[in-house]
Formats: structure tokens, C-alpha cells, sequence
């Protein structure tokens, strides 16, 4: 049975064409003896977007098995960041749906593709690992700089809470009633007590 391919290409700005993408892969894939059954082409698309009309298309493809393979002229047509193209490898690779970079000369179906794909998902890790690190960084030197960290507190009146309790209410009950969490109903009762 003939592997089934798509094609995917995308240009930044309208005015780019995606013609030479489309014709180096339409070649690859002849080369290759694949059946190209779908291309899928986002024009003036960032590459920053996780959700594109295209791509989101062609992964509904690969979830419904209608493709074998996926082939793109490089990386950065697909993903900008290695998180976001590790998590689409991912995916195809739980869906047993190839991917090939024709550029990086990069195919997950030889063993050097592989290699390729754990040491992205390494790289991706990194990069969570480090932006992770960054914003726990950011916070603690903002809260050393007497600064609030996270959500605006919410600030509610604690005579009205107080006087709920009073009336016999629950927390659970005067939360409701005041349209905020029981955690926020148990700090304004500890600060007036």
C-alpha cells in the first residue's frame, strides 16, 4: 500500500508565496514514492499560533488516520518554539503518523529521526524548564520588592460576612451568597477575629 503524505506550508505575510515549499516537497515526495493526498497552506499565519485554520485541518487528518506522513519544508513553517513542535511530534507519533523536515533532513521513521525527536524533547523540556524557572525568579524578586504577586486580591466588606456568620450561615453558604470562594470567606473571617 502506497504511504499517504500531506503537505503542509505556511507564509507570515499574504504577499509571500509558498510555491517554492510546496514544489520541493511535491518533489521529495515523488522522490520517495508517496502519495501526496492533501496540502494544507496558511497564508499571512504566524507561526507563533498554536491554532491555525491549516494546521488545525491537517490534524484533524492525522486523527482520523488519513494520513501517513507528514511533510513540511522546515521546522519553523510548522512551529516556532520546540514546545509547541515537540507536542505535534508527540501527537503524531501516538497516532503512528510519520513527520519529515526537508530542510533538516529530519524523518521519524529511521533511527537517526528518532534520536532527533528525543533530543527535542529534551531541548523542549529545557525550554519549559527554564521559562518555569525565569517566572518563579520574577516573583520572588517582586514580592523582596514589597510588590503583590498573582491575582488582585479580592477585597470584600467583612462586616457583611461577619454579620452572615452571625445569622447562622455556613462559609459554604455565605461564599454563595457573596459570589466569592470559601477561601476568601475564611481569610476575611481570620483577619476579623
Amino acid at each position: 500500500m502506497q504511504v499517504r503524505a500531506a503537505i503542509y506550508a505556511r507564509v507570515s505575510t499574504s504577499d509571500q508565496s509558498p510555491q517554492m515549499q510546496l514544489e520541493a516537497l511535491r518533489e521529495y515526495a515523488e522522490r520517495r514514492g508517496f502519495a501526496v493526498v492533501s496540502e494544507f497552506v496558511d497564508h499571512g499565519v504566524s507561526g507563533t499560533k498554536t491554532s491555525r485554520p491549516q494546521l488545525d485541518r491537517l490534524m484533524d487528518a492525522a486523527r482520523k488516520r488519513a494520513v501517513d506522513v507528514v511533510c513540511v519544508f522546515r521546522f519553523d513553517r510548522m512551529a516556532r518554539s520546540c514546545v509547541h513542535l515537540l507536542r505535534v511530534l508527540e501527537e503524531f507519533n501516538a497516532l503512528g503518523v510519520e513527520f519529515v523536515s526537508y530542510s533538516e533532513n529530519l524523518d521519524t521513521s529511521t533511527p537517526m529521526g528518532q534520536a532527533m525527536f528525543t533530543i527535542m524533547g529534551a531541548l523542549a523540556q529545557l525550554e519549559r524548564d527554564v521559562l518555569v524557572e525565569r517566572s518563579v525568579e520574577g516573583q520572588r524578586r517582586a514580592r523582596a520588592r514589597g510588590k503583590h504577586v498573582g491575582r488582585p486580591r479580592l477585597e470584600i466588606n467583612p462586616d457583611r460576612v461577619t454579620a452572615l456568620r452571625d445569622q447562622g450561615k455556613s462559609q459554604r453558604e455565605i461564599a454563595a451568597a457573596l459570589g466569592v470562594s470559601r477561601k476568601v470567606v475564611r481569610r476575611v473571617l481570620r483577619e476579623a477575629a
